[in-house]
C-alpha cells in the first residue's frame, strides 16, 4: 500500500495536517524525533508512527522503506529540508513541505536535476502562502497577454505559532529581494506600497517571500515583488519557546487571510485579483494534506514543482473556504 509520511506530525501544523489526512482516508504514517507525543497522537488517530532523527542517512532510509510520499512539517526547515529532500531522492520518494523559508526553495532548485534523474518530485510549500499566492498570481497572469511584472501582497492576521516565530527569528535577513529581469536582486529597504484587501487601501512593506521563486517557476514573469501587511499582536517578544503551540481554533476563525495581485502587461496596463481565505494555519494544514493525497494518488511531475504549477491555478479554491475574484 502507498503511504504518506508526515514528519513533524506532533507540531502545530503537522498535527492539523495529520488530522486532515486521516479524515480524507489517506494512508498515513506519523513521524518525528520524540516518541512520547507520537505515541499519543498515533493512538488518537489510529495510525502507525516511526521515531527517527535526521542526523544519519541509514536511519532515515530504514524509516522510509515503504513510504511513497513524505510531507515535512518540521521547522525550522533550514535544518530539516536538506536531509529529507536528499533522502527522498535516494529512496525514490516524492517530497513536500510547509516551509515559508527561502532556503528550502533554493535547495529544491539546486536539486532539480538530481530529482528529475531519480523520478522524484520536490514540492516545498505544498501548503501555505505558496499555494494560495501561486493560485492567485496564476489566475491573474492567465488573463494578461504579455505579462511583465507581478506585485503580490499578503495580509497576515492573528498570532504566530511557536514554531513559526522560532523559524522566522532564525531566518531573519537584512536583505530585501525582488525579481528583476528573471534574477533575484537586492532592493532598497523600507519600500512601501498600498494594496486594497477589500476594506480600502492599506500600507504594505516589501519583504522577501518564497513566492519570488515559486511564482517565477510557474509563470516565468520576469519582474516580481512581494509585500506583507500584518494585523494582530505583532511579532512576539521574549523567550519564544514559552509561546503556546499556536492560535486557538476560535482565534483562527476570527482572523482570515487575504491577498491581492497586480499584473502589469507590456503596455503598462494593470490587471488585479483578490483572494480571501481561512486563517493561514488552517489553509496550510488542509492544503498540505490535500497535496499529499493527490501526489500519493499519482499527480506527480519529477523535479522542483509548485502547487499551482502542478495542480493548476484553481488549487487554492479547492481548499476550505477560499475565493478568488477579479477586480
Amino acid at each position: 500500500m502507498k503511504k504518506l509520511m508526515i514528519y513533524g506530525a506532533t507540531g502545530y501544523t503537522g498535527r492539523m495536517a495529520a488530522e486532515r489526512a486521516r479524515i480524507a482516508g489517506t494512508p498515513v504514517v506519523l513521524a518525528g524525533r520524540s516518541e512520547v507525543p507520537l505515541v499519543k497522537l498515533a493512538a488518537e488517530l489510529g495510525v502507525e508512527y516511526r521515531v527517527f532523527a535526521l542526523d544519519g542517512a541509514a536511519a532515515i532510509n530504514r524509516a522510509l522503506s515503504d513510504i511513497s510520499v513524505i510531507l515535512n512539517c518540521a521547522g525550522p526547515f533550514m535544518r530539516t529540508a536538506d536531509p529529507l529532500m536528499r533522502a527522498s531522492i535516494r529512496n525514490g520518494i516524492h517530497y513536500l513541505d510547509t516551509a515559508a523559508e527561502l532556503d528550502s526553495y533554493r535547495l529544491a532548485e539546486r536539486l532539480d536535476d538530481e530529482a528529475k534523474a531519480a523520478g522524484v518530485m520536490l514540492m516545498p510549500g505544498g501548503g501555505g502562502s505558496v499555494a494560495m499566492l501561486g493560485s492567485l498570481a496564476g489566475r491573474a497572469v492567465a488573463r494578461v497577454k504579455q505579462p511583465r511584472k507581478i506585485r503580490i501582497a499578503l495580509h497576515v492576521a492573528g498570532g504566530l505559532s511557536r514554531g513559526s516565530a522560532i523559524s522566522a527569528t532564525e531566518n531573519l535577513t537584512a536583505q530585501t529581494l525582488g525579481r528583476v529581469e528573471g534574477k533575484l536582486v537586492g532592493r532598497a529597504a523600507g519600500n512601501i506600497k498600498s494594496f486594497d484587501f477589500g476594506k480600502g487601501p492599506v500600507d504594505c512593506f516589501q519583504v522577501t517571500l518564497p513566492d519570488l521563486i515559486t511564482i517565477w517557476q510557474a509563470t516565468a514573469v520576469p519582474d516580481i515583488e512581494t509585500f506583507l501587511h500584518v494585523t494582530g499582536d505583532g511579532f512576539p517578544q521574549g523567550d519564544l519557546s514559552l509561546l503556546p503551540d499556536g492560535p486557538s481554533e476560535a482565534e483562527r476563525l476570527a482572523n482570515r487571510y487575504q491577498a491581492v495581485v497586480e499584473v502589469t502587461d507590456a503596455d503598462g496596463e494593470v490587471t488585479r485579483a483578490r483572494l480571501d481565505t481561512v486563517n493561514g494555519y488552517t489553509f496550510t494544514a488542509v492544503a498540505a494534506a490535500e497535496a499529499g493525497r493527490r501526489v500519493l494518488a499519482g499527480e506527480v511531475r519529477a523535479g522542483f514543482q509548485t502547487p499551482a504549477g502542478l495542480f493548476g491555478n484553481g488549487f487554492a479554491e479547492t481548499i476550505a473556504d477560499t475565493n478568488i475574484v477579479d477586480i
